[in-house]
């Protein structure tokens, strides 16, 4: 039993420990968008899927010996593909599609060790069961989950913080190699096991008929559901709710929990109670999800939603768990686990962002849920209500969902029809709010990514060329801009495009070139503002990750290069790096200034440039601006770090007198490209 409770314990591990480590590593090459993290979860369900098709296979055609010489083979094949570092070769083109060149690289680079961790549970639980010594092999599965829990909490609060990126993947692949051995091992010593006990009476128990396919199906749709709650949650919290780092982090451990506590055979998924409160729950995550963050406080918004998520995976799993068959059939329930748990992600990581045009797929999953409540009542045999369609509990559960269904395609109406457009893509929805009319002093639009206001323009046309929000005039970028001499052309970069706010400075024979990920972006700066038609200036928009689109270009000579990507839930750490100020200042004129916008409600980001400043000899301060009681300009509070060689920059008007200096904190690391930790300056 140690052997096996070893080896699922350490590969479980493994296989949530690479998930946030490749993860980070490749966040940077995508511009750090909140759905690389989606498309990474949906490549390992994809491939736990594929190990789960795996084991099943195995233990369904092969002999113990061929069995065992095929996965140590396997395990020997895929040593030679560490470490699982990816080459720069990765980097995608401009012209990529994120989603294919993410998977893509997954694929080449963790793969297939990652494809081998997967099959570790459901093969060596159903080895167990067949070498005459288990009882309980599905108790397994909850110590698989909980080393994949301890893997998630631990990388962000102690890998990350301590190690490089890098050592963090020679760590991990090192510690494949000794999983390796002692899956190879432990292979080894199951197959003499199942030879030892084909004769006894407890190894050939008779597993009874097979499972029908409806309830294959039954195992399927109780795994799709909760998985596509899973990232339906988390996009909703991310990019609607408040805008946190990690918050991707609570739904997953609620759902892991949920697997630990029904899988652990001790009686945690009490189904009469959990029936109950799953009603209730469905319910208080529609209300919470249509009232959103103008009524409702954010932390019992997050509170709702957690509480909910979590009955509703306890159900779901309880449920899966209840329904289990013999440990004969075992790899299949684990396949048709894997199965929903794939098509759950697909729905939301693949087919909802072509298909809505909005979060549509989480209220569908909620009412997914609800009619699954009213089949697990009235359809399942050993229920009491077993089709009685006209008990009052389930025409009340009916009458119920139905009020839900209403409920929800009210609220997807509401949050719709105030908005001028809505598109979304694999970045996130974008939605252009219009505030009076174009012939109206004082209309304006906005274009909003989740909850993140990505600027805003008056449309009466004495006033389209003004720049709002975070940019106006006292701003530390409309400082720095001002600066400019009298028919002097000038020069800005923009990382981050937005509405095209900081177009509205320029002049004639100016030069503002835009460095901008997402194409939908520049689409509605082009078709519904006015910056960018109107601009006085020359418009140049490069298309890709500013980082790597900026190292591929001859020096540029900047006035000013402003940086505008960090106000934001998932923010790009490889534009804040050590490696990242060095290179802006290489494209810098000798008194251009390095304007960086650090507002941000949750990360306190001036520490991080303030060191990265000292440790490269800049001349650095804090512009902050406040919103006033009453104001009608639009212009936001903000809070700017200016960066140049000397502080002699810092003395011309208007930048003079508007800042105070910023001094490196006794302990603060130094953010490279090696390392940074988003949890040291959480506020």
């Amino acid at each position: 039993m140690l052997a096996y409770a070893l080896t699922i314990f350490l590969s479980a591990f493994l296989l949530f420990q690479v998930q946030p480590l490749i993860a980070r590593m490749i966040l940077p090459w995508f511009g750090g968008s909140a759905a690389v993290w989606t498309t990474c979860m949906l490549f390992f369900q994809l491939v736990l899927l594929a190990g789960y098709l795996y084991s099943h296979w195995g233990v369904r055609y092969l002999s113990p010996r061929r069995q065992a010489a095929l996965h140590i083979g396997l395990l020997t094949i895929s040593l030679a593909l560490l470490p699982i570092t990816p080459g720069a070769n990765w980097k995608p083109g401009p012209g990529d599609n994120p989603s294919a060149a993410i998977l893509l690289l997954l694929t080449a680079c963790v793969g297939l060790p990652y494809f081998l961790l997967s099959t570790t549970s459901p093969l060596l639980q159903s080895w167990y069961s067949r070498s005459g010594k288990g009882v309980l092999p599905y108790r397994l599965f909850a110590l698989s989950n909980l080393g994949s829990l301890l893997a998630l909490v631990t990388y962000p609060f102690v890998v990350e913080p301590l190690l490089p990126a890098r050592t963090q993947g020679l760590v991990w692949s090192c510690s494949y190699g000794i999983f390796a051995a002692l899956c190879g091992l432990t292979t080894w010593l199951s197959t003499r096991r199942q030879q030892a006990s084909v004769d006894t009476t407890e190894g050939n128990e008779d597993p009874g008929p097979p499972p029908t396919l409806s309830r294959h199906i039954l195992w399927a749709s109780l795994a799709a559901l909760p998985s596509a709650l899973l990232l339906s949650v988390t996009n909703h919290l991310t990019q609607d709710v408040a805008a946190m780092p990690f918050l991707w982090i609570v739904p997953l451990t609620l759902y892991l929990l949920s697997f630990i506590f029904c899988f652990d055979a001790t009686g945690w998924y009490q189904r009469g109670a959990y029936l109950a409160m799953l009603p209730v729950s469905l319910l208080w995550m529609a209300y919470a999800l249509d009232k959103g963050t103008e009524d409702m406080n954010v932390r019992l918004l997050l509170g709702a939603f957690s509480g909910a998520f979590f009955i509703t995976c306890m159900v779901c799993h309880g449920e899966m768990v209840r329904l289990k068959p013999h440990p004969g059939y075992l790899t299949s329930f684990y396949l048709m686990l894997s199965v929903g748990g794939a098509a759950g992600g697909v729905f939301v990581g693949l087919v909802a962002p072509y298909l809505f045009p909005a979060n549509f797929e989480f209220p569908i999953a909620i009412v997914l849920c609800a009619l699954m409540l009213v089949w697990l009542l009235v359809q399942e045999p050993g229920s009491k209500y077993y089709e009685n369609w006209t008990s009052l509990p389930v025409l009340a559960v009916m009458a119920a969902t139905l009020a839900l269904c209403f409920y929800l395609g009210r609220t997807l109406r509401e949050n719709v029809h105030d908005y001028k457009l809505i598109q979304r893509n694999f970045y996130g929805v974008l939605r252009v709010r219009e505030s009076g009319t174009p012939a109206d002093w004082d209309g304006y639009r906005t274009l909003l990514h989740g909850s993140i206001n990505h600027g805003e323009q008056w449309t009466h046309p004495s006033r389209r060329r003004d720049p709002l929000t975070y940019y106006c005039p006292d701003s530390g970028v409309g400082r720095s801009i001002r600066t400019r001499k009298p028919q002097t052309p000038q020069k800005v970069a923009v990382f981050g495009l937005g509405a095209g706010s900081i177009a509205g400075y320029g002049r004639p024979g100016d030069t503002y070139r835009f460095y901008e990920i997402n194409p939908l972006v520049e689409r509605l700066a082009r078709s519904e503002f006015f910056y960018l038609p109107e601009a006085r200036a020359k418009i140049e928009v490069a298309m890709g990750d500013a980082r790597l689109s900026l190292e591929s270009e001859a020096r540029q000579n900047f006035d000013v290069l402003a940086v505008d990507c960090f106000s934001g839930d998932s923010i790009p750490v490889h534009l804040l790096t050590l490696e990242a100020v060095k290179l802006y200042f290489e494209h810098l004129k000798p008194q251009g200034v390095l304007a960086v916008h650090v507002s941000n409600r949750f990360l306190e980001l001036e520490p991080v440039l303030a060191k990265i400043a000292a440790a490269l000899g800049k001349a650095v301060i804090l512009v902050e601006t406040e919103e006033e009681e009453g104001d009608e300009s639009n212009c936001f509070g903000t809070s700017w770090v200016l960066l140049a060689n000397h502080k002699e920059v810092f003395e011309q008007d208007p930048i003079r007198g508007s800042g105070k200096p910023l001094e490196a904190k006794a302990g603060m690391p130094l953010w490279t490209d090696g390392y940074s930790s988003l949890f040291r300056i959480l506020k």
